[in-house]
């Protein structure tokens, strides 16, 4: 065969046409993947789950990824790339992402990741029968809040002041987060002070103010942004003396005192089973929602240590991880993981 009849049967096949709702999909299928930012692993965790289910990079498959840097704002517009694009499959990180989509197509299938609320913000109709274009996973993080406070609650005494990092540019989610919040916090008797946070340039800004009021522990919400400048509010934190709980695994790795919330690289993995299944032919609309079934409490001891806390037996023994860190990389944004089981 020769080059030009070989490009020609290539792009023959390339745009072989398709049809949303369980119809024949292109022999080499574009996904588009939409995220509010660059969240460290979660595109890796992604493709890994189709390479485990027997798909090829380039292959069977290709990504069109679409990051907004930390900018929620540009989110449609980079809906509407994908959906001009003509993916024949969406695959959208948290709930900003998957309700860009959503607005943009009512055909293509779009697969939600890490969704707290995917009935009440209007994504699906229920989680056993979505109905319409989404199907996915739901993180449920907003029903977490209490547990992450809990967990505070055993070290810092029964009056304290929280500070709560937030970034209202993750409008929809952040405002079910803030309620549970607030909620929670006068249930403990916890006097609660919100700090937005909406890139990393007002990490320094938001931390002084945290040091002003006299904080006694920080909280961080679950937010693609928050999570990848973790590192530096982990940072700040620590130089404050201050204990602080966040909502991912990573953010307990990169030096912060405890997390607690659902294992988001299994939800993503998870991602990849409903990408395979709808480019099987599958209806987004007959997939039911899956919600996690597993959480982690993950502990630092290193930063235990370096913030003096001596943590009490009960917490410990709670924990699902606890990570005794060996050594911080020469700027201080990682952490060289060793585990041990909790007692």
């Amino acid at each position: 065969m020769n080059r030009r009849a070989f490009v020609t049967g290539l792009g023959a096949l390339l745009a072989a046409p398709r049809v949303a709702g369980g119809e024949k999909v292109r022999a080499v299928a574009s996904i588009g993947f939409l995220t509010p930012s660059d969240l460290p692993g979660i595109r890796e965790r992604f493709r890994e789950g189709l390479h485990t289910l027997g798909h090829v990079e380039n292959q069977t498959f290709m990504i069109e990824y679409r990051s907004a840097h930390g900018r929620f704002d540009e989110l449609p517009m980079l809906a509407s790339e994908l959906v001009r694009l003509d993916v024949d499959v969406i695959v959208a990180f948290v709930t900003q992402a998957a309700l860009a989509a959503k607005r943009v197509t009512p055909t293509i299938p779009i697969v939600m990741i890490g969704v707290a609320d995917p009935v009440g913000v209007g994504l699906v109709a229920s989680l056993a029968r979505p109905g319409g274009n989404v199907t996915g996973t739901s993180s449920i993080a907003t029903d977490l809040v209490g547990k992450q406070f809990e967990a505070l609650k055993d070290i810092v005494r029964p009056s304290a002041k929280v500070a709560v990092l937030w970034n209202p540019a993750n409008a929809v989610f952040q405002a079910a987060e803030r309620k549970q919040a607030e909620a929670v916090g006068r249930s403990l008797g916890m006097r609660l002070r919100f700090v937005e946070v909406r890139s990393d340039d007002e990490v320094d800004r938001a931390f002084a103010t945290v040091s002003a009021e006299a904080s006694d522990a920080v909280m961080v919400f679950a937010d693609p942004l928050l999570a990848q400048i973790g590192s530096r509010i982990t940072q700040q934190a620590t130089q404050r003396h201050l204990p602080s709980v966040g909502a991912l695994r990573a953010y307990a790795e990169a030096g912060g005192l405890m997390a607690y919330g659902p294992n988001y690289s299994d939800l993503t993995w998870r991602a990849a089973y409903y990408v395979d299944k709808i480019l099987k032919g599958a209806k987004p609309a007959d997939l039911p929602v899956e919600q996690p079934t597993k959480f982690e409490l993950v502990i630092n001891l290193k930063t235990a240590k370096a913030l003096g806390l001596t943590l009490p037996p009960s917490l410990l023994l709670r924990a699902d991880q606890v990570i005794e860190c060996q050594r911080i990389d020469e700027e201080g944004k990682a952490c060289r993981l060793g585990y041990r089981p909790s007692p």
